[in-house]
């Protein structure tokens, strides 16, 4: 049986088609809201707006997809939305984390993507809970990514399928997809090469710049082991030798099953946690009650997956570092 939600995305984007055809208010003019001369550039979601931001400068006007506060993975598109993917002069996505995106764009037929999925090494979803095995740019399958599987506690990762998608949470797997970007620019615009590359040079130095504060701050701590609600942080555990403990899925909004919920209790009293994590965009709820039930703390660990007024930072380094501080905290580093 076809699942309802995929139906749903399906009719979702058939509509929009639709709309498109009859001339509707889902095309935009090809230069967007922008100004005169800029390129449009549409971003599925907060990271590679952020990227798209940071290099175009001036030159382009970015959209996020993901409007601020929304919870990415159960993005659903307007047919304003699917109409600016098919006149935009370059839309960045990550495939096989927001579905309506991946279906919306092969559908509208948008002559320039860039799939960030495709410059990085994905790592294998197995919920998170322990260190995963990266897997070679060979695995990495025609579309991307598998369907997504409902696992034995019954998660359901939001056809994230067998790869994780969290790429960038790893400020390492941020420069491989901004120095990328910086070339698709060029490409689309070489008049403006100086600038595009000169953006990208001071972004991919910020970004190494973290990753050294991040390895410095986290080289010596009194345990390795964090538990969140959201186990969006497999690769910052990867590059800096943590190990995440997931209180659910890769899914933010899944509820834990009673025997995961007992295994938590069981982890966090085996490794002396602190702290139980939650995010800035989905209830606190079950980590408040798991950190009351062991008197424990709570603190938020961001998935930096959308800025919003809660948000600790204005963007994504400030953010980052905020998570740095968080776990350096939780996890008593000196």
């Amino acid at each position: 049986m076809v699942p309802m939600s995929k139906i749903s995305r399906a009719l979702g984007v058939l509509v929009c088609l639709g709309a498109l055809l009859l001339g509707a208010a889902c095309s935009p003019d090809r230069n967007g809201g922008g100004e005169p001369g800029q390129l449009t550039v549409v971003t599925s979601f907060y990271p590679l707006q952020f990227i798209a931001e940071r290099i175009a400068g001036d030159h382009a006007n970015v959209e996020n997809l993901t409007q601020p506060g929304t919870e990415p993975h159960d993005l659903e598109l307007t047919p304003k939305q699917v109409g600016s993917l098919a006149s935009a002069d370059l839309v960045a996505y990550l495939s096989g984390f927001q579905a309506a995106v991946d279906d919306a764009i092969t559908a509208s037929g948008a002559e320039d993507s860039f799939d960030a999925a495709s410059v990085v090494t994905l790592r294998r979803n197995d919920e998170g809970h322990e260190h995963d095995h990266e897997h070679s740019d060979e695995d990495h399958d025609e579309d991307g990514h598998d369907e997504a599987e409902h696992d034995e506690e019954g998660h359901d990762d939001h056809d994230h399928g067998e790869f994780d998608p969290h790429v960038w949470l790893d400020p390492t797997q941020m420069v491989a997809i901004a120095e990328e970007f910086a070339a698709r620019m060029v490409a689309l615009d070489p008049d403006h090469t100086d600038e595009y590359e000169a953006n990208r040079d001071a972004l991919v130095s910020e970004l190494t710049d973290l990753d050294e504060e991040y390895g410095q701050g986290l080289a010596s701590c009194e345990r390795k082991e964090f538990i969140t609600s959201h186990t969006a942080f497999g690769y910052l555990a990867d590059r800096y030798d943590l190990v995440q403990i997931g209180i659910a899925g890769l899914s933010p909004d899944t509820e834990p099953s009673p025997s995961r919920i007992a295994e938590i209790h069981e982890e966090a009293k085996e490794h002396q946690i602190t702290t139980i994590f939650y995010e800035t965009l989905t209830s606190p709820a079950v980590a408040e009650s798991i950190a009351g039930d062991l008197g424990l703390t709570t603190d938020v660990l961001d998935p930096i997956e959308g800025i919003t007024a809660e948000s600790r930072g204005t963007d994504y380094l400030s953010v980052m570092r905020s998570n740095l501080e968080a776990l350096q905290t939780a996890n008593g580093c000196q």
